[in-house]
Formats: C-alpha cells, sequence, structure tokens
C-alpha cells in the first residue's frame, strides 16, 4: 500500500515540476491570484513575468515537498521528513514575502532584487 501511494505522491510531484518548467517558460495562465482575480483590461495591461516567477517558484518548492514525502514513505528514512517541514515553511515564507516586500520600497528597487531584473 505505501509503494502505491509513494508512487501516486511521485506522479504528482512530476505533474508539479511540468507546471513548473511552463511556468518559468511563461507558458499558459500564470498560477496566481493577482493575475487570475484581474479584470480583462487589468489582465492586458499587467506586467505577468513576476507572476509567472512566483509561481513557477511555489510550483517547484512543491515538487521537492512531494518528492521528499515520497521518499520518506518509501525508505521511512527521518532525513526527508526534516528536510519536507524546512521545504514546507520556505514555501510558506516564500509565498508571503514575494506577494508582500515588492510593494514596499526602501530606498532601491526591491521588486528589481527580487526578480533578478
Amino acid at each position: 500500500m505505501e509503494i502505491i501511494l509513494g508512487v501516486i505522491i511521485f506522479l504528482l510531484a512530476a505533474v508539479a515540476l511540468i507546471m513548473s518548467v511552463l511556468q518559468f517558460l511563461e507558458k499558459g495562465v500564470p498560477f496566481n491570484n493577482a493575475y487570475l482575480y484581474a479584470s480583462k483590461s487589468e489582465r492586458e495591461k499587467m506586467d505577468k513575468k513576476p507572476l509567472y516567477r512566483q509561481s513557477a517558484v511555489v510550483l517547484l518548492m512543491i515538487f521537492f515537498i512531494l518528492l521528499t514525502l515520497g521518499l520518506n514513505l518509501i525508505t521511512k528514512n527521518v532525513i526527508f521528513m526534516v528536510v519536507e517541514y524546512i521545504l514546507l515553511a520556505a514555501v510558506f515564507v516564500y509565498a508571503i514575502v514575494s506577494t508582500t516586500l515588492p510593494r514596499w520600497k526602501v530606498g532601491f528597487e526591491l521588486r528589481q532584487f527580487l526578480y533578478m531584473r
């Protein structure tokens, strides 16, 4: 049963990785609330590059979380569980910081710093 559950988790990890790569390549719709809740006219004026990047990074982190979850389930090695919890915390911190920091000004443009422009 654990092997079957592990395979399902690995398949979900593969889906997250594919979605992340597509977001890095800026293909499809950005999986971001700012874009999804915007009106059509706002979407046309929006700079989608930071939205794609944020979605891609979060999906990549979800891939690694699912990968370590699957490895932990199959191998029962505690180190994978520790890495998984660290990655979970990192996803939450990144999701919050990446949506709030670009709005703040601290003497230089943080948006350019965060998105490596």
